[in-house]
């Protein structure tokens, strides 16, 4: 099960259940995939065909919304 977080124009935040016990979110676009580690510090941890500009902006978003997707992962996971 992969549920969505949320989605910011062309960009879907979501987790992959049971993936990992580190916390960290998905996002997918219309030409690629990205995971970024939420902790301790929003980093990326892998892309496919996202370039590099479109991933300061997705760091941007996911900086952003950090607090959000560390609360529904504690929600989801702990369930």
């Amino acid at each position: 099960m992969s549920p969505t977080l949320m989605r910011i124009g062309q960009y879907r935040f979501f987790f992959n259940s049971r993936e990992e016990p580190r916390i960290h979110v998905h996002i997918q676009s219309t030409d690629g995939v990205a995971k970024f580690w939420l902790e301790p510090i929003v980093a990326l941890a892998t892309s496919y065909n996202i370039q590099s500009r479109d991933l300061l902006k997705i760091e941007k978003m996911v900086k952003e919304h950090r607090d959000e997707f560390r609360e529904a992962w504690c929600q989801h996971f702990t369930v």
